[in-house]
């Protein structure tokens, strides 16, 4: 298997909204942002899916090694081999993957986060800066749409941690501010139980409403001259806030079930925004 044949199998395993925008870009820039998620995708399994925290720290340190041989030219893994011609294209540093693997680190050290400003430290890290590189991918010419696309990434997290709260609370992880439980009157033992509750609902509405604001924020900071070359993350944020709102729908019934899209309709969604313009 070729390092190309791999990252595009791990991408498209994955089921993720982010693959079915990929499918609308011309093949350099496909290749290029396959490459990246592939390389997210793995350092992100570690800490999914390796229960000993001490052998996750170990593939986490293998992983920085690995990212700073690569930029010296000396990459091993699949992941690395597929991304590394695509980084001087695009202008993609070692900084931004170091930074996506410091961000999984952080889920090994802590479980709780204090108050918004403390998790979204912790977004930046996984999202953020995903968003920025995949903005400099799709075709990015303006220095605001870095600002875009890290507010569209922080607002993409934001809708994965309310989509996931009952198989993160499966893990011992709460990623719902303690301050903002307490204002709630949450206990952090009824998530981890996941008991479902009207105040657990007020709670996550709150949550919700603080996503779509995002989603508002970021789209009010997309310069017109990149909308046409950024669809592909347009075509994300309508797959990802039709999903926000199927689970305020549902209620929030997020503590024992998993609420998704089905593949139809998310690639109905992409290409709704790649033919019409429509979100």
């Amino acid at each position: 298997m070729t390092p190309e044949q791999y990252v595009q199998q791990k991408a498209a395993a994955s089921g993720s909204s982010f693959y079915y925008a990929f499918l609308f870009l011309p093949p350099p820039r496909r290749a290029a942002i396959t490459a990246f998620y592939a390389f997210c995708r793995e350092v992100d399994d570690v800490v999914d899916e390796v229960t000993d925290p001490g052998v996750a720290r170990t593939k986490l340190a293998w992983w920085q090694v690995e990212v700073a041989k690569a930029f010296n030219g000396q990459p091993s893994h699949p992941v690395m081999k597929a991304l590394m011609p695509h980084v001087p294209v695009f202008g993609i540093e070692q900084s931004h993957l170091q930074a996506v693997i410091r961000g999984c680190e952080m889920d090994l050290e802590q479980t709780r986060y204090l108050d918004f400003p403390a998790l979204q430290r912790y977004c930046h890290l996984v999202a953020g800066v995903v968003g920025e590189v995949a903005a400099r991918i799709f075709g990015q010419t303006q220095p605001a749409t870095t600002d875009y696309a890290q507010k569209m990434g922080l607002a993409f997290q934001l809708t994965n941690i309310i989509r996931d709260v009952g198989e993160d609370a499966m893990r011992g992880r709460i990623y719902l501010p303690v301050n903002e439980l307490q204002q709630f009157e949450v206990k952090a033992h009824e998530v981890l139980q996941r008991n479902h509750s009207e105040r657990f609902v007020a709670l996550m509405r709150f949550q919700a409403q603080r996503a779509h604001a995002l989603y508002d924020e970021a789209l009010a900071l997309l310069p017109a001259q990149d909308r046409r070359a950024q669809k592909p993350g347009l075509m994300m944020a309508s797959i990802y806030r039709t999903l926000l709102r199927e689970i305020e729908a549902e209620d929030f019934q997020v503590l024992k079930q998993r609420i998704s899209l089905t593949p139809v309709r998310k690639l109905w969604l992409a290409w709704k925004v790649q033919a019409l313009g429509k979100m």
